[in-house]
């Protein structure tokens, strides 16, 4: 048996490999030309220390950078949860269709998000279907992607339908897992719909949850195709994340050692939020009985 172990051990060996030279070294060298003054060409740079990250504290387009990040983050995680679960307890009944549906929800996830925006920018652009649709109805038309609101907002919206499809298939998961004596039990005592999902179905579905917040989370942080098709961080940079930031600084910028500290920050961003909420969520979990 150990020498079954041991050959199979060996066969992790070429995906450690391709781990520590796409990931492991990128990462680390990543750190240290954050500590520079490189313009990502050049062969000559010189270490400048912590200015870098002095930096990070009173650039104007990070700090506008890392709020849109956040509400991309958070907005799109907290509808991707309220769709993907209703979605989930609508399509889990024996209804004739559903599979239909659940396709039909889930496709928008196969598509490219550069895709999907190239997509939605033929319906919100000033000519778009969009203002088309203005104009029908008596109004004048409107400039939807100069408005740094409305356009956060419509990104938010954007990811949120193009990813509730994930989400609806972790929580059909985790509603099929829960057995059906629980709710059987329930509903001869007398508790309602609501009552089922509030102190049996929700509470189970914690690992559920806390599996579609983690996805959802690191995706709507990362969230950089979108944006580069509807408007690569315009006008200005008031719809910047800080991954498209990041891509601006390094290629329109030539800061490539301040570049590599704002996806420092990114990094930090996405570890930080995500180890609070694996710990909320632990905490909370319930285990079948």
């Amino acid at each position: 048996m150990n020498k079954i172990y041991s050959k199979a051990n060996i066969l992790y060996i070429p995906v450690l490999l391709i781990l520590a030279l796409y990931v492991v070294y990128p990462f680390f060298d990543g750190i240290r030309i954050a500590f520079t003054n490189w313009n990502g060409f050049s062969q000559k740079f010189k270490y400048i220390g912590l200015a870098n990250f002095a930096r990070l504290l009173t650039d104007d387009s990070v700090r506008v950078a890392f709020v849109n990040t956040l509400i991309y983050g958070f907005g799109s995680t907290l509808l991707q949860q309220i769709l993907g679960l209703f979605c989930a307890l609508l399509l889990t009944g024996p209804y004739r269709g559903r599979t239909v549906v659940r396709t039909v929800i889930y496709l928008p996830v196969l598509f490219s998000a550069f895709v999907m925006g190239a997509m939605w920018y033929y319906v919100v652009q000033y000519n778009g279907a969009l203002n088309d649709i203005v104009t029908l109805l008596g109004h004048a038309k409107v400039f939807w992607l100069s408005q740094h609101t409305v356009t956060v907002s419509l990104f938010v919206l954007i990811n949120t339908f193009q990813y509730m499809g994930v989400s609806m298939v972790i929580y059909i998961a985790g509603i099929k897992a829960i057995p059906v004596t629980y709710l059987e039990a329930a509903t001869v005592e007398g508790a309602g719909a609501w009552r089922r999902f509030g102190q049996i179905i929700l509470p189970l579905l914690f690992p559920a949850l806390l599996t579609s917040i983690t996805i959802n989370l690191i995706g709507g942080f990362k969230l950089f195709d979108l944006i580069m098709a509807l408007t690569a961080g315009g006008p200005g940079y008031t719809t910047h994340s800080l991954a498209t930031l990041i891509y601006a600084t390094y290629f329109g910028g030539q800061q490539a050692g301040f570049s590599a500290a704002i996806g420092l920050l990114l990094f930090l961003t996405i570890l930080f939020f995500t180890i609070v909420f694996n710990r909320i969520v632990r905490g909370q979990e319930v285990e079948f009985t």
